[in-house]
């Protein structure tokens, strides 16, 4: 890539965005389209919704947060449709603040993140471009240059609401430099930046002694007061608070609820009536959106002091708990390993998976169902299917408690002790057993576990232990099967042959004598078992294969042996089964001769080439299995 070119084309595409005109310009502007007009809330919606909406069984999953948010798309399109799409359509909603809860390092601050960096793009695009009265230390809505008795014409024309009036800035300037022609103040489009402040503001709290007020409205400018002489004066005053730079946009408090009561005062007439006080002007109008979070714990404290009632009102209370998906949070890890500098230390195939287990296990709580244990459901919320369960018996597990996922350990424990596994050992690669020796290891020194958490943990350690050896056979029973693959195909069609034949109560014929003879009940059934399938449940799944066969033979489909993954799965297990002795001695001999040699390559190689693993932690896999089924 050639850098300076690019930079000079990002700076070529930065000034093509530039458009400055007269109020008069802007009205023209908005006759062709309104949507600059739209309020601070209706761009964050339309931003959200711009990047994509996917519809499931009834729910949305909004593409907005699919890069940086696994696993909570049910909080999210909670946030978005009680939130978001209710403040877009000025219903009251929108006179709140959006307060998300839940524990550490939950994804809270990510979300916010990606709101403000998701605005500083929006506002680079044709739809979500925002135009300001230039010179406006607060880049006010130019609408607001229209005199109130005007406003339901102008309102009616042009398909638009006006709300708020000018900054005390704006109104002295339309005297002094206009001489009150609206249609002459200049205009201009600027672009939401963080960086820029503009249309961001972030407020973070910090010892109250040394914290002012001023952070968020302003101050007056000493250097100019002896210039203009009174305190009242705008030009001797600093719009440059953070309620003042957050309008048009967002404004972010972090850990809200720490802060000082007197910074949270003024948000009480901001979110009712969309306006605040600032020195000694009239009230400032301010059209922002403001979020906040905070933990459980201090929000418990919150709610609990009576004289929080009148700022309690004005929040919309979004639970965001930790993701109850082991593939979603493995992204995560993930994520965040791909961040680090250890990117060059391979890690094996089911190592995170491992974690993530471990970790959703410490944060689901038990069902009332009957036969429901937390493997079981950990296994259903993930998507995976398990016998005896339907769609219904998930629905009802998610609504159980309205609390789970609020606590449990979290990701940032679990990074913590991956790093320390990724540092500690010398070696190019580390495999889920050193991942689950390293949370182990991290237990005793956890700060806030008790006892009786520590000793239900390593429980849990060991379910992961167990559900790891599993997904370790599959790996080399698929790999082994490969070498096999021929048999796996004999296998599959002599099934196919035995339950066209049963189903059609109908002899089969025996491929060397010719002989008929009754479909082999025995066969099929130890292929069936493999996958769970009850003696009551045979009948169903050999009609359901075969009606799969002649759908695929009307579309001019062959039907074979990857078509139906769970016959597959049964027939891999079948085979693996029958193979188990030839596997054990494979993998666990010292000494191996020629032929067992050639099918160790054989099996390393397809673990290398299509499963992830690299010489080292195969090598290491191929010896563990062989330890398990010698056990």
């Amino acid at each position: 890539m050639d850098i300076f070119k690019r930079i000079a084309e990002y700076r070529a595409e930065s000034e093509k965005l530039n458009w400055s005109g007269t109020f008069r310009d802007y009205i023209a502007l908005l006759r062709r389209d309104n949507t600059p007009a739209m309020t601070a809330h209706a761009r964050v919606y339309d931003m959200i919704v711009s990047q994509g909406v996917e519809e499931k069984g009834g729910n949305k999953r909004y593409k907005f947060f699919d890069s940086e948010i696994f696993g909570l798309d049910r909080t999210m399109e909670k946030l978005v449709e009680e939130y978001f799409h209710s403040s877009a359509r000025r219903l009251d909603v929108r006179k709140r603040i959006l307060l998300l809860m839940g524990p550490v390092s939950g994804g809270k601050s990510t979300i916010v993140t990606l709101l403000k960096k998701g605005l500083e793009r929006y506002s680079r695009t044709d739809r979500g471009a925002v135009y300001a009265i230039k010179g406006c230390p607060m880049h006010e809505d130019p609408l607001h240059l229209i005199p109130s008795e005007l406003r339901d014409d102008v309102e009616r024309e042009l398909g638009v609401r006006i709300e708020g009036n000018l900054c005390p800035s704006c109104q002295m300037r339309l005297r002094t430099e206009y001489d009150g022609v609206i249609e002459q103040v200049a205009v201009e489009r600027v672009l939401i930046s963080e960086e820029n402040r503009v249309g961001i503001g972030t407020f973070s709290p910090s010892d109250p002694k040394s914290q002012d007020i001023a952070d968020l409205t302003g101050s007056i400018d000493f250097s100019t007061i002896t210039e203009y002489g009174s305190e009242s004066d705008p030009r001797a005053y600093r719009f440059d608070g953070e309620l003042n730079k957050a309008n048009r946009g967002l404004m972010e408090f972090q850990e809200m609820l720490k802060c000082d009561e007197k910074f949270l005062w003024n948000l009480l007439s901001l979110t009712q009536e969309g306006n605040f006080k600032a020195g000694r002007f009239a009230l400032i109008s301010a059209d922002e959106l403001i979020v906040a979070h905070t933990n459980e714990s201090e929000y418990k404290a919150f709610i609990s002091n009576k004289k929080n009632e009148a700022l309690q009102s004005r929040m919309i209370v979004m639970p965001v708990p930790y993701n109850l998906r082991v593939s979603s949070e493995e992204k995560i890890y993930a994520k965040l390993i791909s961040q680090s500098d250890m990117k060059h230390i391979h890690i094996a195939p089911h190592a995170l998976k491992a974690a993530a287990i471990f970790s959703i296990l410490t944060r689901l709580k038990e069902s009332k169902k009957q036969g429901m244990d937390l493997v079981k459901k950990m296994r259903m919320y993930d998507g995976e299917e398990v016998e005896g369960y339907k769609e219904a018996d998930l629905k009802e597990m998610q609504n159980e408690y309205s609390d789970e996922g609020m606590s449990g350990i979290d990701p940032r424990y679990v990074i913590n002790r991956i790093s320390s596994a990724l540092i500690k050992h010398d070696m190019p690669c580390i495999n889920a057993l050193d991942v689950l020796r390293a949370l182990k290891d991290g237990l005793d020194q956890h700060p806030s576990i008790s006892k009786e958490e520590r000793e239900k943990y390593l429980n849990f350690i060991s379910v992961a232990r167990k559900e790891y050896d599993n997904l370790a056979k599959k790996e080399v029973q698929k790999a082994f099967v490969y070498s096999f693959e021929e048999s796996a195909r004999t296998l599959f069609e002599n099934y196919l042959d035995n339950i066209e034949s049963y189903c059609n109560w109908s002899k089969i014929k025996d491929p060397l004598t010719g002989e008929e003879m009754d479909p082999d009940e025995r066969l099929m059934r130890s292929i069936e078992e493999q996958i769970g399938i009850s003696e009551n449940a045979k009948k169903a799944f050999r009609e359901e294969i075969l009606i799969r066969i002649s759908a695929y033979s009307r579309k001019g489909k062959k039907f074979d042996y990857s078509t139906h993954d769970r016959l597959r799965e049964a027939i891999e297990k079948k085979l693996f089964t029958d193979l188990k002795d030839i596997v054990k001695i494979t993998t666990s001999t010292k000494t191996p001769d020629e032929n067992q040699l050639k099918r160790i390559n054989e099996v390393t190689k397809r673990l290398i080439d299509e499963h992830g693993y690299c010489p080292v932690c195969s090598n290491e896999l191929m010896k563990y299995v062989g330890s398990l089924l010698n056990r």
